[in-house]
């Protein structure tokens, strides 16, 4: 397999990574269409087991990944401007799908993640592939459970065209392909830029995790608690950086 990699231009190993981080969303939203399981009561433990993998693999997204990497290219005033910056801007979204009563929030927190580790992916193969094909494997690992998550919520909506819904899914895996590559030719020399975005989605992650998806800390119609996550996950960002 390694033989093959190494054989094929940077461009195609780059897309065929980004596709197999990507997939997982519409096979995620597959299993979510087609998993039965009986007595309901198990139905919906299971449903809960994987929303709460879900908020942990996006948990650990931002702590081992979107955050280390996105401090280590900019200042500490950057890095928490940006990190401040995505959570209000997520809970201001978030205030928009609630007034329109979507449900969409599982959808926006698995973008909000693949996208910018997709640019990552595309930036970093370069000088490390070894850590672009991990980098690839996590995102994957973290896509399925989003995906059936995100597709349970949004069945919650309309129920009625599930495979359309499905196919819009496997359209959202190209973005992979789509914003690694962009990532490997536009922006490699762009580290503090990368850093950034990476920064501003963990923020945006962080606030989502918090407000729709751990049910314990939600509130109807209060945005605090999530914007509370994110305030105190800055504090510790900065004083992380602080000593450093």
């Amino acid at each position: 397999m390694g033989e093959i990699m190494e054989s094929l231009p940077e461009w195609v190993v780059i897309v065929i990574l980004s596709l197999m981080a990507g997939l997982p969303m519409p096979l995620g939203a597959i299993l979510a269409r087609i998993e039965r399981i009986r007595p309901y009561w198990l139905e919906d433990e299971f449903r809960h087991a994987v929303i709460a993998f879900g908020g942990g693999a996006l948990v650990s997204a931002v702590a081992l990944v979107l955050v280390p990497e996105g401090a280590a290219s900019n200042s500490i005033a950057v890095a928490a401007l940006c990190f401040g910056a995505g959570g209000i801007f997520f809970a201001l979204l978030d205030m928009y799908l609630a007034r329109n009563e979507s449900k969409a929030g599982q959808l926006v927190a698995m973008l909000s993640d693949f996208v910018p580790e997709a640019l990552a992916l595309g930036t970093v193969f370069v000088a490390t592939p070894e850590v672009a094909i991990l980098l690839a494997s996590l995102i994957a690992l973290q896509n399925l459970p989003e995906g059936f998550n995100a597709f349970r919520e949004l069945q919650e909506d309309d129920s009625s065209k599930p495979w359309h819904l499905i196919g819009v899914f496997f359209l959202m895996a190209l973005l992979g392909p789509l914003c690694a590559l962009s990532g490997h030719f536009f922006l490699r020399e762009q580290e503090a830029l990368v850093g950034g975005i990476q920064l501003f989605a963990a923020g945006g992650i962080l606030y989502l995790v918090i407000q729709d998806i751990a049910p314990q800390a939600q509130l109807k119609n209060h945005h605090l608690p999530g914007l509370g996550a994110v305030a105190g996950f800055l504090l510790g960002l900065v004083g992380y950086m602080l000593t450093k």
